[in-house]
């Protein structure tokens, strides 16, 4: 089913497009830690909090040299809206085939008020510079989580 990559591993590489069009590596990012995170849809509460949380910590991040990435199938506009209404600071990126999505296991079966059905489920990577996982959330509640990847950040930055 869904192949999550595990810590230790080499980060699946990647190429897609950002919010504004530009195609977006892994080899954009060398000698950078990645906050990889996976959510369902633009400007829905969960995936809001989420967006809204990591661009307060923007500064954090960006002292520990980390880079924000968030992913979802939704396209540039979608992503531009989400962005000007929230005034977020981080970078989203479009994954509407879920190419991306399904490399890094985040494309699995979930259920709603007894239905299943194949979605994004809210997950995040830390990848270290040197592209390895560091570490691995696949099963994220979006309160208190970006605080909770900074932490984490910060404990691997300083050894």
């Amino acid at each position: 089913m869904s192949n999550i990559p595990q810590i230790g591993q080499p980060a699946p590489d990647f190429s897609t497009p950002d919010q504004n069009g530009n195609a977006v590596t892994l080899d954009n990012f060398s000698s950078q830690w990645i906050v990889f995170y996976f959510y369902p849809k633009d400007d829905t509460p969960g995936c809001t909090t989420e967006a809204k949380d990591f661009s307060e910590l923007y500064q954090d991040f960006s002292a520990l040299g980390a880079k924000i990435l968030g992913v979802s199938p939704d396209l540039g506009k979608s992503h531009c809206k989400f962005i000007s209404k929230h005034n977020l600071s981080i970078t989203l990126l479009s994954d509407p085939e879920h190419i991306l999505i399904e490399a890094y296991g985040a494309w699995r079966l979930k259920k709603f008020m007894g239905k299943e059905y194949m979605g994004v489920a809210r997950s995040t990577f830390l990848i270290s510079p040197d592209r390895i996982i560091a570490c691995a959330w696949p099963n994220v509640k979006a309160k208190d989580h970006a605080q909770a990847v900074l932490t984490k950040l910060q404990e691997l930055a300083a050894t």
